[in-house]
């Protein structure tokens, strides 16, 4: 029987805090559009309805496509190290760290939107998925 790796743990988590940033942003936009008098005229393509939304309405839809970003990297990853075995240690640590500063990233970006804050945390992040990445090479070549 197949056992599931621990590093798919927060993989899952991330996949779940996607769909919450997905629920915000439509329970924010949503109730937006008739407020803004928007109907049809917002455009044809989200970009558009972006461009016509406050801010603060706004940062959840481009949290939510941040999300859709770089993580794909952080599931191929993953994915990678629960298949060589290697989803515990030091791995996991770093996995759970990824998620940890992706869910702040997402919070600081939904309501304040600091950039200086939201870009650390993107940086740290980017790193520690930059280790997962380099561990998961040595592992393969």
């Amino acid at each position: 029987m197949f056992e599931p790796s621990a590093i798919l743990a927060p993989v899952m988590i991330l996949v779940l805090w996607s769909f919450v940033m997905m629920f915000w942003m439509a329970g924010t936009r949503l109730p937006a559009i008739p407020k803004l008098k928007l109907g049809r005229d917002a455009g044809k393509r989200t970009k558009d309805l972006g461009e016509k939304m406050p801010p603060h309405i706004q940062w959840k839809a481009d949290n939510y496509n941040h999300l859709m970003e770089q993580p794909t990297i952080f599931y191929a990853t993953a994915l990678v190290l629960a298949m060589l075995g290697a989803g515990e240690g030091l791995n996991l640590i770093l996995a759970w760290f990824y998620v940890g500063g992706r869910i702040v990233h997402s919070l600081v970006h939904a309501t304040t939107n600091v950039v200086l804050v939201r870009f650390g945390l993107f940086v740290l992040t980017s790193l520690a998925l930059l280790v997962m990445a380099i561990r998961a090479c040595l592992i393969i070549f």
